[in-house]
């Protein structure tokens, strides 16, 4: 009897173990994708996988209203390009409460929004202070319409921020300060966070330590332990997440408010695009990554559990790849809501296949590829540039996935990525007489050509031909 009621009392714990864990963890769902997944699919897409917070990019009506019922937690977000609109005008900030805040929660059961992101990564230094005098004045604006809405108890303002708005001027946590340009900025931000109960959004990306400089140690950025660990006083910082994290633990005491509430609004590793933007070591990432969560160790200077949004959940091929080509592959699923690699979310280290996405229609199996036969070769190069200045060609990138295709099969991907991304329209496998269509795969190991998804229009083409036929069948079978 002793023993089953230990047994019973042990499988509560874990089952307590693994809801808290599955309820410290969110994902980033970005839709800057030629045939984005329906916002549908992506809800039960996180259902099946047990994800239970969501933070997005946009308040997009149709999308925030998916997760009516869903009992998962959503953050909103205003682009940059719209700030100044809520910073000059605070009727306009009660508007977009009105409209994108309150019009979801006065539906039975509705939407569950937490936070309002104001901006993203607004202070970027390539952004040239572009957004400085506007971002905090919409942050107050905001906080205040939520606030006179009455949702400022539940719901609260903050802006995601990128790591690079503090630094370390003895590349140590302990010299961790806000970049000496915004100091006077920042300090007034996160005094009005503290004052607001609202977190501190950050965004830490290792994947970037390792890409942006060439000697940077590989394994400081992975959880199983670093040759040249960083020694900061008494504490012993074994890779760049805790070191990163920590130094913003230091920037905000310097700055007056030691206890702010961090989140950590992305993180994540890519899996394609550069060198070491791979499945595999996007797998061995994650994988230690899930297992620090798992822990609930926290960092050294804020032990416990972290609250954190993997980047991201889908890959987006119509991103910006100024930053670099793998900007396009950071989903842990492809583009149709199929898992990349195995991944136990619950941190235990039993890896297994995430759940696909559900109901995704696909356009029929045929693929545009480069006619051997053709002889008008001196027009290849300006149709490859063509195809690739609309379409998303990265995987062919040095390093990349298809990286070691031949003259043919880099033609191939190009001209095929071209056509699956106009959802297979026949002009759109011409490229002056260098291309055809096959029905054969021309996929070869780690290089997928793609079948793409059912855009919204050609979705709701496919089931209205799909009813009409439905409906023709019923009435000659009457007949």
């Amino acid at each position: 009897m002793a023993w089953t009621k230990a047994l019973i009392w042990l499988s509560c714990l874990l089952v307590l173990f693994s809801l808290s864990l599955a309820e410290s963890i969110g994902i980033n769902w970005g839709t800057m994708a030629s045939h984005p997944l329906q916002p549908l699919v992506v809800v039960q897409l996180l259902k099946d996988n047990g994800i239970k917070k969501v933070k997005l990019f946009d308040s997009d009506h149709w999308t925030v209203s998916a997760f009516a019922n869903s009992n998962i937690e959503v953050t909103i977000a205003i682009p940059n390009d719209q700030l100044s609109r809520f910073s000059d005008d605070y009727g306009n900030a009660k508007d977009w409460v009105k409209e994108n805040v309150t019009s979801h929660l006065k539906n039975p059961g509705g939407v569950k929004i937490k936070y309002v992101g104001v901006g993203n990564e607004p202070f970027l230094k390539s952004y040239n202070g572009s957004f400085m005098k506007s971002t905090f004045p919409a942050l107050k604006n905001i906080q205040k319409a939520l606030d006179e809405a009455g949702h400022g108890d539940e719901i609260k303002a903050t802006i995601p921020l990128n790591a690079d708005v503090y630094e370390s001027s003895s590349d140590k946590p302990s010299g961790g300060s806000f970049r000496s340009d915004i100091k006077t900025l920042m300090t007034d931000i996160v005094h009005f966070l503290h004052n607001n109960k609202a977190p501190f959004f950050v965004n830490i990306y290792p994947f970037l330590s390792l890409y942006l400089n060439p000697n940077f140690p590989i394994n400081f950025a992975f959880f199983e332990g670093a040759d040249k660990p960083i020694q900061d006083n008494n504490i012993q910082y074994t890779n760049v997440f805790d070191a990163n994290y920590d130094t913003l633990v230091w920037s905000l005491k310097n700055a007056g408010v030691p206890d702010l509430k961090i989140v950590v609004g992305e993180v994540g590793w890519p899996t394609d695009g550069d060198k070491h933007g791979t499945i595999e070591l996007a797998q061995k990432w994650y994988s230690g990554f899930m297992k620090k969560m798992a822990s609930d160790k926290g960092t050294p200077l804020r032990p416990g559990p972290l609250d954190v949004y993997l980047f991201g959940l889908v890959d987006e091929n119509m991103k910006s790849i100024a930053p670099g080509s793998f900007e396009r592959h950071w989903g842990i699923f492809r583009y149709d809501g199929n898992p990349k690699f195995p991944l136990d979310l619950s941190g235990k280290g039993h890896e297994k296949e995430l759940v696909p996405a559900k109901g995704v229609l696909y356009l029929p199996s045929q693929w545009c590829v480069f006619d051997k036969s053709a002889t008008n070769l001196k027009d290849v190069p300006a149709n490859m540039n063509y195809a690739c200045s609309l379409a998303d060609c990265t995987p062919l990138g040095f390093g990349s996935s298809c990286n070691n295709l031949d003259n043919y099969g880099n033609m191939s991907y190009a001209f095929n990525i071209y056509y699956q991304m106009q959802d297979q329209d026949v002009e759109a496998c011409n490229f002056q007489g260098l291309a055809k269509l096959t029905k054969q795969n021309p996929s070869t190991g780690h290089c997928v050509f793609p079948i793409e998804i059912m855009s919204s229009g050609e979705r709701l083409k496919f089931l209205h031909v799909t009813s009409a036929l439905l409906l023709l069948l019923i009435v000659a079978i009457l007949m």
